[in-house]
């Protein structure tokens, strides 16, 4: 009779675990991108828990519900007044509606607790994009390019900033940056062929 590994056993009974476990069942579900579903194998759990609340937002961000996203971070929130994930979270569906001002508002509330907190200040650029405030764009990218060193996207927004204010030499900068973190990155390439 051959051997089965612990861990290879594990794996061959995950898709029966999923089925009768509800969380597990909606992160399969998940993985398949069937995001509707995912969010249907929540129902049955309690809708006061906060781990609840934040996966069906975010399963509701996913299918583009952003208004039902923006409900479901408001309730963790009210369940966890403390929670930076919610917080987040609900800078995301802002994010998704062109509600610029209200995103970063939300971003500034965690960055408010956590100063360089990578995720707000991510979601603070887009906004900043948005808002088409450039010169605040380039200098807040370039702070967090220097904060996160190792980080493409960070210059990006550092980049985008100053081509926009038209500081062409500083943005020449900061896409060259982009190419060393990111070999062949497309919108870097065109900045500096001058296209």
């Amino acid at each position: 009779m051959p051997r089965i590994f612990p861990a290879l056993a594990l794996i061959l009974t995950l898709p029966a675990l999923a089925q009768n476990d509800p969380w597990a069942e909606s992160y399969r579900l998940e993985a398949q991108k069937n995001y509707d579903q995912a969010a249907r194998a929540l129902r049955s759990l309690p809708q006061n828990l906060e781990l609840v609340q934040l996966r069906g937002a975010y399963l509701a961000y996913m299918q583009g519900h952003h208004d039902e996203a923006l409900k479901g971070y408001r309730r963790a929130l009210e369940i966890n007044p403390l929670s930076l994930d919610a917080q987040l979270g609900l800078a995301l569906p802002l994010l998704a509606q062109h509600r610029w001002n209200e995103a970063a508002i939300e971003c500034r509330k965690v960055l408010d607790q956590c100063a360089w907190n990578y995720w707000a200040h991510l979601r603070l650029l887009v906004a900043e994009e948005g808002l088409q405030q450039w010169k605040t764009l380039a200098v807040h990218g370039r702070e967090l390019a220097r904060r996160y060193p190792s980080d493409a996207s960070a210059s990006v927004y550092w980049a985008r900033g100053e081509a926009r204010s038209g500081n062409r030499d500083e943005a020449t900068r900061a896409y060259q940056r982009v190419i060393q973190l990111y070999p062949g990155h497309k919108e870097a390439t065109d900045f500096l062929a001058g296209r």
